[in-house]
C-alpha cells in the first residue's frame, strides 16, 4: 500500500480511539455500525501508514502498543472537541434564534404586521427582528433583508382585487 496522507486517516485514528475504549474489535465495530473484517482492515491500514504496529491482537484480548497508546492519547481531546462542536451546530437546528431582517410597507406593516410582532417574539425569544418600513422596493440581496412583505399591486390599481403576499428569502435568491 502506497503511504497515505494525514487527512485520508482521520476516521482510522477515530475508530483507533473507540478501540481503546471499548476494548474488542466487536464492540468497537457495533459501537460504530460497521463490520468486525471493517475494523480490522482500518486498523491494519493505519498500522501500515504509521509503519509500527498499534495493536496487540491475541484471541482473548486486544491492547494497544505504546505507539497506539500514543497515538490515542494524543488525538483523544481533539475529537472530543469535533464531538462538542458538532453538538453545538445540531443545536442551532432547533429553536428559531438569530436576527430577522425584513422589510415592510409602512401602512401594511404598521397596521398587519407590527401588532403580530409581540406574540411572535414571546413564541420565538431567542429571535431579534430588525424591521424596515418603508414604501420603495428593496433588494433582498444587496441590502442583506432575510424576508420582503408587499401588499401586491393593488395600490397601482394593478393586479387582483384580494392583498397578495410575498415572501421572500434572501437564501433562496442565488
Amino acid at each position: 500500500m502506497k503511504t497515505k496522507k494525514v487527512e485520508s486517516l482521520w476516521s482510522h485514528l477515530h475508530w483507533l480511539g473507540v478501540l481503546a475504549e471499548t476494548g474488542s474489535f466487536t464492540a468497537a465495530a457495533a459501537r460504530l455500525g460497521v463490520s468486525k473484517a471493517a475494523m480490522s482492515h482500518r486498523i491494519g491500514e493505519l498500522e501500515q501508514a504509521t509503519g509500527v504496529p498499534l495493536v496487540r491482537r491475541t484471541t482473548r484480548s486486544v491492547r494497544l502498543t505504546e505507539a497506539g497508546q500514543h497515538l490515542v492519547d494524543s488525538t483523544r481531546s481533539s475529537f472530543a472537541e469535533i464531538e462538542r462542536h458538532f453538538a453545538g451546530v445540531k443545536d442551532m437546528a432547533g429553536a428559531p434564534s438569530g436576527i430577522l431582517r425584513v422589510t415592510v410597507p409602512v401602512a401594511f406593516g404598521r397596521q398587519r404586521i407590527v401588532p403580530l410582532l409581540p406574540k411572535f417574539l414571546r413564541l420565538y425569544p431567542d429571535v431579534r427582528i430588525e424591521l424596515e418600513l418603508s414604501d420603495r422596493l428593496s433588494s433582498l440581496a444587496k441590502e442583506g433583508f432575510d424576508l420582503a412583505v408587499d401588499q401586491g399591486l393593488e395600490a397601482l390599481g394593478i393586479g387582483s382585487p384580494e392583498a397578495h403576499l410575498k415572501a421572500l428569502s434572501a437564501a433562496d435568491l442565488k
